[in-house]
């Protein structure tokens, strides 16, 4: 990066702080403080164990030193401690940590970096995101209030869960919370159990709760909706399934037909072994489909940095966005990521990576000097694409 270039963004983002709308967290001043700074060198350097104290003292004076200091990338630590400022971990005196989730686009399945666009990979970091949601709202019970959702400004999205009962759990606890969410080492036998009705045992999905009930979901509206087909169709859906044949598959079509409530409890024997076959394929869908790909390593470090919401992403220019659940569905980052404080005018720039570009109006942009949208601009130079050009 040229002087020039990071002489302006390091300008543009003070200006940014000036009049920014910070989340900071609960307990501020328990919190270790950090950030990365524009230098001169190609490096970055982490400027870290500050306390709130270090920038003035209160919620406000982070917002005076982000914009007198104007760094890259701004963050703060999810545990909270006796002693923030000391250097040595053990003796930070750790009081507890928040629970944090962190989805990224280089982690998940089926995004290849190499060919996917960056708006591609946003979108399918979005679907993962409210993959997440649907467990940790669902299946551990939290509610709105508990999670705070953001756009990391970069590739993907931060899912703080802010509720006290959690605090003091440990790497371990947290990594079983893991597990859960991605299905690992899921039980996947253990998802049947043996019941005994009237002096006699059958088998049964566990339909009251985690990955039982999102299975005995799948299967009960698979079901319904091959009743609803014409039969050779139905029977074509359902030898589609490994170790399901013919007779197998008229077995379970006849008994989703004629005895609907017993599969609704449960009852996997209702429809004789290829019911059975049908929930193993159909518990490997929803493993498929419901997991959530989170980044293990953030989860389990209790005393991670994660970047304040509300800062600016040193790589994108993007703001490190929060977002209202109700307005989630309709975030685009590529847009309401934006600051406001580059919108409305246009700058000189020198495109040294020309190619696909997915911010602004166009598609591609050309090599050389070029006047651009000034967020567009920021855009590029923070990826490296482009350097600052005279006006």
């Amino acid at each position: 990066m040229e002087d020039r270039t990071r002489s302006y963004l390091e300008g543009r983002f003070g200006d940014y702080y000036a009049d920014a709308d910070l989340s900071v967290p609960p307990a501020p001043d328990a919190r270790e403080w950090g950030h990365i700074p524009y230098t001169e060198s190609e490096g970055t350097t982490m400027v870290r164990h500050r306390t709130l104290l270090d920038m003035g003292g209160d919620a406000q004076s982070v917002q005076e030193f982000l914009e007198r200091s104007a760094p890259r990338h701004a963050y703060f630590s999810a545990a909270r401690y006796d002693d923030p400022r000391n250097r040595t971990m053990v003796e930070k005196g750790w009081r507890g940590a928040d629970l944090v989730f962190d989805l990224d686009a280089d982690h998940l399945p089926g995004v290849d970096e190499a060919e996917a666009s960056y708006a591609e990979m946003l979108e399918a970091c979005k679907d993962a995101l409210q993959r997440l949601l649907d467990l940790l709202r669902e299946d551990f019970g939290f509610a709105e209030e508990d999670l705070l959702i953001v756009f990391s400004g970069g590739r993907g999205y931060h899912v703080h869960v802010r509720n006290d009962a959690l605090l003091e759990l440990d790497s371990e606890a947290r990594r079983e919370i893991v597990d859960y969410v991605r299905a690992v080492d899921l039980d996947r036998e253990g998802l049947i159990r043996t019941v005994s009705h009237g002096g006699t045992t059958r088998r049964e999905l566990k339909t009251r709760g985690g990955w039982g009930r999102r299975v005995h979901r799948e299967l009960v509206e698979f079901l319904a909706d091959i009743r609803e087909m014409e039969r050779e169709d139905a029977l074509e859906e359902l030898t589609a399934f490994d170790g399901i044949g013919d007779g197998r598959a008229g077995t379970i079509l006849d008994a989703a037909e004629r005895n609907p409530g017993a599969i609704r409890e449960g009852n996997v024997e209702a429809g004789g072994p290829g019911l059975r076959k049908l929930v193993e394929a159909l518990t490997a869908q929803v493993v498929q489909n419901e997991t959530a790909p989170i980044d293990e390593p953030v989860t389990t470090d209790v005393r991670r940095l994660i970047r304040l919401p509300g800062t600016l992403h040193g790589g994108t220019g993007f703001v490190v966005k929060p977002i209202a659940p109700d307005e989630l569905d309709e975030f685009d980052p590529l847009t309401d990521a934006v600051a406001d404080r580059f919108r409305g005018q246009r700058i000189m720039v020198n495109v040294t990576d020309p190619g696909p570009i997915d911010v602004g109006a166009e598609t591609t942009i050309t090599a050389g000097p070029q006047s651009v949208e000034e967020y567009v601009g920021v855009f590029l130079m923070a990826r490296g694409r482009a350097e600052k050009a005279t006006e």
